[in-house]
């Protein structure tokens, strides 16, 4: 657990079970549990989870057993949790005078936070559902007021075999953003665009977002650490490497997936996953440098693997450099073949 306090105070929690060997039901059975008893706790009195995102092994076999019921907004993916885990749950919350929530809208006195899950589609190609997907976002957004190019500060963009269909997930993202006014000159969205896995097969691209409202063009950061990183679009991406939105109170650092890549978009280390991760937490820490902050601000990481050869070696390192942060690694191959390793993460200042 990573709580920061502040006006509003935001708590990180990753919940896996002891007992790898359980049935699924059980093993969800043990989730649910964990957060009540968590949130039973006198330290998170006020606490409301906000979001909810569930690591399965198999979403085809244990979709329909997760309950999504409550005020969070709820995220279901197939990314296999290597620690032999069937399922670990990743909960956001929140509190805050007169904070409220109701289905992933979190509600302030200054600001309205929403957590929006599970954008899908059943067209043609990745494509295709990438770009309805974000339409259909963008449409729902409008009827609050909001939009994407004004209020979405986060997605994640899961696709399943990526080495395949990612490259119309970009197409359809970059035809949109330019459509929308979204370019080189003005600003993308903090994005993870990785492999993962609905539960139907039709389903090629599925995505989560993050939106709030109430914030100012000044209160919004767009990290960039040109010394380590290029700018995505060098390669044909659109998105940012990192965004922080400076509240009154606190500010949030929302991390891209960040993997072990140049100032010139190349791979940095081929073939060496320790030498990914020196250079891929190097990045991360460039990033966060911009926003006034460290490693030691790091509220939640998620690790993602390319091969499930690598997870021992990735997990003794990261178990020595991140030993007390709320972390889950899954096997979720990464959108380059030669990227062994993406990591993504929120901090707080």
């Amino acid at each position: 657990m990573f709580e920061v306090t502040a006006g509003v105070s935001e708590c990180h929690l990753m919940i896996e079970p002891l007992d790898k060997c359980l049935s699924i039901e059980k093993t969800l059975s043990v989730l649910d549990e964990g957060l009540k008893i968590i949130l039973d706790a006198e330290e998170m009195d006020d606490y409301k989870p906000v979001f909810k995102r569930y690591f399965l092994s198999d979403i085809a076999a244990q979709r329909k057993l997760v309950s999504t019921s409550g005020d969070a907004a709820v995220s279901i993916i197939q990314q296999p949790p290597l620690d032999g885990s069937k399922a670990v749950m990743w909960v956001w919350l929140m509190k805050g005078s007169g904070l409220s929530c109701d289905d992933g809208v979190v509600k302030t006195r200054r600001h309205t936070y929403r957590f929006d899950t599970s954008f899908m589609s059943a067209k043609a190609d990745s494509q295709q559902q990438m770009s309805q997907i974000f339409r259909e976002y963008n449409e729902m957004l409008k009827h609050k007021d909001m939009s994407v190019e004004q209020n979405c500060m986060r997605t994640w963009i899961f696709v399943r075999d990526v080495d395949i269909n990612y490259g119309g997930v970009v197409r359809a993202r970059k035809d949109l953003f330019e459509e929308w006014g979204l370019t080189n000159n003005t600003h993308y969205i903090a994005s993870t665009g990785i492999n993962g896995v609905c539960e139907r097969h039709e389903n090629l691209v599925c995505m989560d977002a993050y939106a709030v409202e109430g914030l100012k063009d000044k209160d919004i950061q767009y990290l960039y650490a040109y010394d380590n990183l290029s700018p995505t679009s060098l390669y044909g991406v659109t998105f940012e490497r990192g965004t922080a939105l400076h509240f009154d109170d606190r500010t949030q650092i929302l991390i891209s997936g960040t993997a072990s890549i140049d100032s010139r978009g190349a791979i940095v280390a081929p073939g060496d996953i320790d030498g990914q991760i020196e250079r891929m937490m190097d990045n991360v820490d460039a990033l966060l440098s911009e926003a006034g902050a460290g490693e030691e601000d790091i509220a939640q990481m998620i690790v993602y693997i390319r091969d499930i050869a690598d997870y021992d070696a990735v997990k003794g390192i990261f178990d020595i450099r991140f030993p007390d942060i709320p972390m889950v690694i899954t096997w979720a191959p990464v959108c380059r073949p030669g990227w062994l390793i993406e990591v993504e993460c929120i901090a707080y200042k």
